[in-house]
């Protein structure tokens, strides 16, 4: 064979084609390493830790209550909680800063001192503010990831409770405390406690996001992985079919 059928081979439309399917499964291959190793711990190791052991008392009354809670992106954390049974409503918004900045363009920069947040709203009578803290804890995000959730990195993707009254703050501290003492995570705990002073929703397209979007990449690799933790580690609090902002009308 002459070195003008060498050329010639090299250059046949199935050479070709074969060299970009190879690169096309190289690229792929890579791809998939670099966005597993991103993926949020939490999603890894989710799975029932011990209930908090100083909770709410039982309520009768029909009032709902609020429990503000930042984890990282908002998509996955409202996701996560509009699978929850007795949860009535999970918006996503931001909690830490002022309201003239509260906006994804200046928030996603990182100096504005708000936190993605999520309001979820629950029925006490169903489901206790600490049941709601257990979740969040393993199942929701990584605790003791400082500043950041997977591959999202800057203090608005802190981990922070904002409590609305003494006794949150109480039962939030103290399940912390006893999470700690247990050693359940390699290291400490980070999520920060501290007073809610206003929560500002999140703009229309930011609600239900992963809902209305299954299939985006990020979506697939971070947070559809929260809601199968959810249904395998709380089974008795899972609910198929998660409760919208669309149809609840709850955003602001």
């Amino acid at each position: 064979m002459t070195a003008h059928d060498n050329d010639a081979r090299a250059r046949s439309p199935r050479s070709a084609a074969w060299r970009l399917l190879v690169a096309a499964v190289v690229l792929l291959a890579g791809a998939t390493f670099w966005l597993s190793r991103w993926q949020p711990r939490a999603a890894e190791i989710a799975g029932p830790i011990p209930a908090p052991i100083v909770d709410a008392a039982p309520v009768s009354g029909a009032e709902m209550q609020v429990a503000v809670l930042a984890g990282g992106c908002f998509w996955g954390v409202q996701g996560v909680f509009q699978h929850m049974k007795g949860v009535t409503s999970a918006v996503s918004g931001y909690a830490g800063g002022d309201k003239k900045s509260a906006h994804y363009n200046m928030v996603s920069a990182g100096t504005t001192g708000h936190a993605e947040t999520v309001r979820v709203t629950f029925d006490p009578r169903q489901i206790s503010y600490g049941r709601i803290l257990q979740v969040f804890f393993s199942v929701a995000h990584d605790p003791t990831q400082l500043n950041r959730q997977g591959p999202d990195t800057g203090t608005q993707y802190r981990s922070a409770i904002f409590t609305e009254n003494a006794e949150q703050a109480k039962i939030a501290k103290a399940y912390i405390e006893q999470l700690n003492k247990a050693g359940l995570f390699d290291t400490a705990i980070v999520t920060k406690v501290q007073p809610l002073e206003a929560f500002y929703p999140a703009e229309k397209y930011h609600q239900d996001f992963l809902v209305q979007n299954p299939a985006h990449p990020y979506i697939v690799i971070n947070d559809l992985p929260k809601v199968e933790n959810l249904k395998r580690a709380y089974p008795d609090v899972y609910r198929p079919d998660p409760v919208l902002v669309a149809t609840t009308g709850t955003s602001n």
